[in-house]
C-alpha cells in the first residue's frame, strides 16, 4: 500500500515540478521561478525514496543500509534551503542596497545549512549501530543511537526553521494581494508549511517519548509521514496556483464562451482572427484564446448596435426585475436579449429609428469581472426569459405594421 501511495504522489508531484520547470525555461531571467523549480524538485524525490521497495532497492544497489534516508532528507533540506533563500529575496524588494543585503544573507543561509547538513551526514555515517533496513521506522529504531539522533535533530531544525519563516511570511504577503491567484497560492503554501511543522512536532515528541521509554510507533512512523505527505502536496499546489490558476480560469471561461462565440461569429466571420492554436495542444494559449473570443464578441455587439431597438433593453430590464434577478444576472439577461435581437434584425436588414445607445452592459473596470459577465451572458443566451423578451418585441413590431 505504501509503495503505491508514495509512487503515485511522486508521479503527481513530478508533473507539477515539470510544469514549473517548463515555465522557467520560457522565462529564464526569472530567478525566483528558477529557484522555485529547483527547490520543488526535492518533493517528488522525497516521495520516491519514501516507497519502501525503492528505499530497499537503492540500499541494495549502493551496499549501504539506510543510505536512502540520507537522500530522502537531503531532498527535504534542498527544499528548505530554497525556501529560505526565496524568503530572503521576497523580503528584500527595494533599492540596490536591500538586494545586496539579501544576497549576503542568502549566501550565509546556504553556507550555514550546508555546514549543518554536512555535520548531520557525518553523524549518520558514524552513528548507525547496525545494517538493518528501516524504511518506515528509522527515527524510532535508532532512538538510542546518539549519532543518528543528532542527524535527525539537525534535519528537523533546518526543516522547521525554514517552514516557520515561510509560513509566517506568506499570509502577510497574501493580505496585500487581494483575491488574486498569487494570494491563494501563498495561503495554500502557508497551510502546507504549518502542517509540515506539525510533522516536525510529531517527530520530536516521538523522540522524547522514545528516550523516556514510552514508544508511540503510530505517532512517529504513522501520523508524521502521512502529515508530511499532505503538507508536501499543499506546498507544491501553493507554488503552482499562481500560474495554473489563471489558466484553469481561462479554460472554464473559454468553455462557457464557446457556444456564444460560435453563434455570433457565424453572422460575421470576418471579425475572427486566424486560429493560431489550431493543430496544437488544446491547452495552449488559453488566456489569449479566451480574451480573443471576448474581443470578437464585443466587436460584433458594437457593429449591431444600430439594429437593436431601445425598447428591447427596457423590456428585458422589466422582465428581469419581475423575475427578482440580482443586478449582475439582470445585466446578463439584458445584454443577451439585445445581442439576439440585433443579430436577427441585422439578418433582415432592419434598422429601427430609436436604436439603443449601447448594447454592452459594463459591470466593472476589472477585465476579470468583464470576462465573468460575458460568460454569464453566454449562460443565459437561450434562457426562456430572453426568449420571452424577443417574443414580445416581435409582437410589438407585428402590431405596428399596417
Amino acid at each position: 500500500m505504501f509503495d503505491v501511495l508514495y509512487l503515485t504522489l511522486s508521479a503527481v508531484t513530478w508533473a507539477i515540478v515539470g510544469y514549473k520547470a517548463r515555465a522557467w525555461f520560457h522565462d529564464r531571467a526569472n530567478v525566483d521561478l528558477g529557484l522555485t523549480a529547483l527547490m520543488t524538485a526535492g518533493v517528488p524525490v522525497v516521495f520516491l525514496f519514501s516507497a519502501p521497495r525503492v528505499y530497499r532497492a537503492f540500499d541494495r544497489l549502493t551496499g549501504v543500509a539506510n543510505l536512502a534516508m540520507v537522500f530522502l532528507y537531503s531532498a527535504v533540506v534542498l527544499f528548505a534551503t530554497g525556501a529560505t533563500v526565496l524568503l530572503l529575496r521576497w523580503t528584500s524588494r527595494g533599492d540596490e542596497a536591500a538586494r545586496a543585503r539579501a544576497m549576503a544573507r542568502s549566501r550565509f543561509a546556504v553556507g550555514t545549512v550546508g555546514v549543518a547538513w554536512a555535520a548531520a551526514i557525518v553523524c549518520f555515517a558514524v552513528g548507525r549501530p547496525d545494517a538493518v533496513e528501516h524504511p518506515r521506522d528509522f527515527s524510532t529504531a535508532y532512538a538510542d543511537a546518539p549519532g543518528v539522533v543528532a542527524f535527525l535533530v539537525l534535519y528537523l531544525a533546518i526543516f522547521g526553521v525554514s517552514l516557520a519563516g515561510l509560513g509566517t511570511l506568506c499570509p502577510r504577503y497574501a493580505a496585500q494581494l487581494g483575491r488574486s491567484w498569487l494570494a491563494k497560492g501563498l495561503r495554500t503554501l502557508a497551510v502546507g508549511c504549518w502542517l509540515g511543522l506539525f510533522y516536525c512536532l510529531c517527530k520530536l515528541v516521538g523522540f522524547v517519548l522514545s528516550w523516556g521509554g514510552h514508544e508511540l510507533y503510530w505517532l512517529s512512523n504513522g501520523v508524521a509521514p502521512l502529515t508530511a505527505s499532505v503538507a508536501a502536496v499543499l506546498v507544491l499546489v501553493g507554488f503552482s496556483l499562481p500560474a495554473a490558476g489563471p489558466r484553469a480560469a481561462a479554460w472554464r471561461r473559454l468553455r462557457r464562451l464557446q457556444p456564444l462565440w460560435q453563434d455570433v461569429t457565424a453572422h460575421a466571420p470576418e471579425v475572427t482572427l486566424e486560429r493560431r492554436w489550431s493543430g496544437r495542444w488544446p491547452l495552449a494559449d488559453l488566456e489569449w484564446r479566451a480574451n480573443r473570443q471576448m474581443a470578437e464578441i464585443r466587436d460584433i455587439q458594437r457593429a449591431i448596435r444600430r439594429h437593436v431597438e431601445a425598447a428591447t433593453l427596457d423590456i428585458a430590464r422589466d422582465k428581469a426585475r419581475a423575475a427578482c434577478l440580482d443586478e449582475r444576472s439582470s445585466a446578463a439577461v439584458v445584454e443577451a436579449a439585445a445581442l439576439r435581437r440585433g443579430l436577427a434584425n441585422q439578418v433582415t436588414g432592419y434598422v429601427p429609428g430609436d436604436h439603443a445607445d449601447s448594447v454592452v452592459m459594463t459591470v466593472s473596470a476589472d477585465p476579470a469581472e468583464e470576462h465573468e459577465h460575458l460568460a454569464r451572458v453566454a449562460d443565459v443566451y437561450h434562457h426562456p426569459l430572453v426568449d420571452s423578451v424577443l417574443t414580445e418585441m416581435r409582437e410589438i413590431c407585428a402590431a405596428r405594421r399596417p
